[in-house]
């Protein structure tokens, strides 16, 4: 079942079966390959996904990129970034970009939990924070950076059979990914394999049951 409220979402990230076991885009396709060492040159980089309640149900609030940014245009993803010199952690790193991109006030964040780093082959290693807003505040976004802010449930994610898994070649190599549609957003790539992850972990039962 999917949790409803914040005491349950808690729960569920508390358990001893939620793995730390970091992911990577090539980990659906086995011609792809990732080694150590490049893993080590990744640039550290760092996400808020934002949950809060509404009308009896846990909604997460996600971003379209604005289609002029060199990365990703167009993109449905999460508020955050590339990590900053100032940023004294990745969590604070989160906090700054959701801030920078909607407005959102750190102090209104509740960190409940990090998520394991997820690798990309476009140079990232992308860390992840489960933020719980207790008020959502009115929200306003960089046009520089995001073309919209929108809001989805976590029913919708939270379920691993919704997600379905593409295929298309990506420097001559055929690339498989995560995508899971939600009315008129395609989401895909790291946002969407990050969204199957969390979702794996929130169905799993607790070791020894």
């Amino acid at each position: 079942m999917t949790p409803r409220h914040k005491s349950e979402l808690i729960e569920r990230l508390q358990r001893r079966s939620f793995s730390a076991h970091q992911t990577r885009d090539c980990d659906l396709g086995p011609n792809f390959l990732m080694a150590r060492e490049n893993i080590d040159q990744l640039k550290p980089s760092a996400i808020l996904l934002p949950f809060f309640q509404k009308n009896g149900d846990i909604h997460v609030i996600l971003t379209r990129r604005a289609l002029h940014l060199k990365h990703h245009p167009g993109q449905i993803s999460f508020p955050g970034g590339r990590r900053d010199e100032r940023d004294t952690t990745l969590e604070e790193t989160a906090l700054r970009e959701a801030f920078e991109e909607i407005t959102l006030p750190p102090s209104s964040v509740d960190i409940l939990a990090p998520l394991p780093a997820h690798h990309t082959l476009t140079g990232f290693s992308i860390y992840s924070f489960i933020g719980w807003i207790e008020a959502l505040p009115p929200l306003r976004f960089d046009r520089n950076e995001v073309a919209e802010i929108f809001e989805v449930p976590l029913s919708h994610f939270s379920n691993p059979a919704h997600y379905k898994i593409q295929s298309r070649h990506w420097k001559g190599v055929e690339r498989s990914y995560y995508t899971i549609p939600y009315g008129p957003y395609y989401i895909w790539g790291a946002t969407a394999y990050i969204l199957h992850s969390l979702a794996v972990r929130l169905q799993s039962k607790v070791t020894g049951q």
